[in-house]
């Protein structure tokens, strides 16, 4: 039997990468805004695609709908989203933006975009288009 080494698991690899720039600009945020990783996914989305439900967000960040609930609950506390019952299916919670969200959003936006330039600034151009294409393909890939 072949050894394995984990820490040469391409998907072992790929989720310590994704967690420590994810909790990297987690440190970034939670000081400016208080924010926890779950309430940024719901901010980002809604600036994004409106008026959703949370079972819409869920599906779209990865996140159990549990987190996404739990972070809609206090980010509604705060006046940063508001939540409405839908009309047509009254199971379904639409969440939209205030516009205290909008205007959180209107700061995270830039500060999102700096962060990556700071985490992709050690990738050469060429790097940086390879990795971008091996993205595109493995997120097509079934």
């Amino acid at each position: 039997m072949d050894a394995f080494d984990l820490d040469q698991f391409f998907p072992y690899r790929l989720a310590v990468l994704s967690a420590k720039v994810s909790k990297g600009f987690a440190e970034e945020y939670g000081k400016e805004f208080g924010i926890s990783l779950a309430e940024w996914r719901v901010i980002v989305h809604l600036a994004m695609a409106g008026k959703v439900s949370v079972r819409e967000i869920y599906q779209r960040v990865d996140m159990d709908k549990s987190k996404v609930s739990r972070a809609a609950t206090r980010l509604e506390a705060a006046g940063v989203i508001l939540k409405k019952v839908n009309p047509q299916d009254k199971r379904l919670v639409e969440l939209s933006l205030t516009a205290k969200g909008k205007r959180m959003m209107n700061r995270l936006a830039p500060m999102a975009r700096e962060y990556e330039a700071r985490v992709l600034a050690v990738l050469s151009p060429e790097q940086r288009a390879a990795l971008d294409d091996i993205f595109d393909t493995l997120l097509e890939a079934k």
